[in-house]
């Protein structure tokens, strides 16, 4: 059993992530900025005042906590890498440190060619602040020599939205993993079985993977 706090807790991803962990025994703590707005949170979960881009925020959150897994969204291009200075700040130097397991964006992966999805000149528009807000966050996990441990999980560029938990998914790392017919697919669920998998199973430390069918 591990103790996961879970920022975000309150969104499409998050709230699943955290559904996830507490069916599977976890002790799990929802980190939102809006407690009174998770009443459809399991029973069981403490939830509580939250801010991942808050290092005094991040600093009480983390002591008891195994992990933290960061599944923020809807805000500036700034809210990404404010987040990972906010953790990476808090954690370095912390005896016993929780892991960072953020859920980033699936526009970093790479195309055959190896450049990044988000750079393609027919890449959305209206989604490019975004995707580059977590294109910096990956850039700041990667760079950082702080001993603090990492993993940034990247879902499905496109096909990616709720459906049927399945339990079953494949892992690449930093090309998006397609079936026999090229596409990419997963669903939030099961990007939750995958984030909750590698904090019971730890595989990919300091590095960033995807997951789809």
């Amino acid at each position: 059993m591990s103790d996961i706090v879970v920022f975000g807790a309150g969104g499409t991803a998050g709230s699943r992530i955290v559904v996830e962990a507490f069916n599977r025994g976890h002790r799990v703590v929802a980190a939102v900025r809006r407690p009174e707005a998770t009443s459809y949170l399991p029973a069981g979960v403490r939830v509580v005042t939250g801010d991942a881009t808050s290092e005094r925020s991040v600093r009480e959150l983390a002591p008891e906590a195994d992990a933290l897994v960061v599944a923020i969204g809807g805000g500036e291009r700034t809210l990404w890498p404010d987040a990972v200075r906010a953790l990476l700040g808090a954690l370095r130097g912390m005896p016993a440190a929780p892991r960072i397991i953020h859920v980033g964006g699936g526009a970093t992966l790479l195309t055959p060619a190896g450049t990044r999805l988000l750079d393609e000149p027919d890449f959305p528009e209206e989604y490019r602040d975004a995707a580059s807000g977590q294109a910096e966050a990956l850039d700041l996990y990667r760079s950082s020599a702080d001993g603090v441990s990492w993993t940034y999980v990247s879902p499905p560029p496109l096909e990616f939205r709720p459906g049927e938990r399945t339990g079953r998914y494949r892992t690449g790392t930093d090309h998006p993993v397609t079936d026999a017919e090229g596409r990419s697919a997963l669903s939030y669920e099961d990007l939750a079985v995958a984030v909750i998998d590698e904090i019971e199973q730890p595989r990919h430390r300091n590095m960033r993977f995807t997951a789809a069918y």
